[in-house]
């Protein structure tokens, strides 16, 4: 599987250690960055993971920040993206059984090291089977699309 990474600098060193454990793994990891300590917005690295995986480019991503909150809000705000912050196994398992997320989202300053493979791990090992929670999942995607309609006719 192709999986993106990517991180501001609060969550670096996580990134790092993590993209090392997901291509021990067999997985070809892309990193969308950040490339250092240096300081930079989250935005723009959740923004261009999210596109990535709307073009194709990838099939799932991994993000972190430092709670792993403001990365999430950021790759929501892409439509067609679903992204869940995740700090334990049962709820990386369930952010791709129950929800199809493309996206996971860590905090560095709110998971170990060790922790945050296992998130990732799990995330990966699943696959979005359909079932009661496709239903779900629609009418998600349909008051997403009401809402950029309504959004576009606002505008004319």
């Amino acid at each position: 599987m192709r999986v993106a990474v990517g991180a501001d600098h609060n969550a670096f060193d996580l990134k790092e250690s993590v993209k090392a454990y997901i291509t021990s793994l067999g997985h070809e990891v892309v990193d969308y960055g950040c490339y250092s300590k240096d300081e930079i917005d989250y935005p723009g690295v959740a923004f261009k993971v999210a596109g990535e995986i709307n073009n194709g480019t990838v099939e799932r991503g991994i993000l972190f920040c430092g709670t792993g909150i403001g990365m999430a809000i950021a790759a929501n705000k892409v439509p067609g993206i679903r992204a869940a912050q995740c700090h334990d196994v049962y709820s990386a398992e369930r952010a791709q059984l129950s929800n199809n997320a493309q996206i996971i989202t860590m905090g560095a300053k709110v998971i170990g090291e060790e922790a945050a493979k296992k998130v990732a791990k799990a995330y990966l090992n699943v696959t979005f089977q359909g079932g009661n929670s496709a239903r779900k999942i629609d009418q998600i995607m349909e008051k997403e699309s009401e809402n950029l309609i309504q959004g576009a006719n606002a505008g004319c």
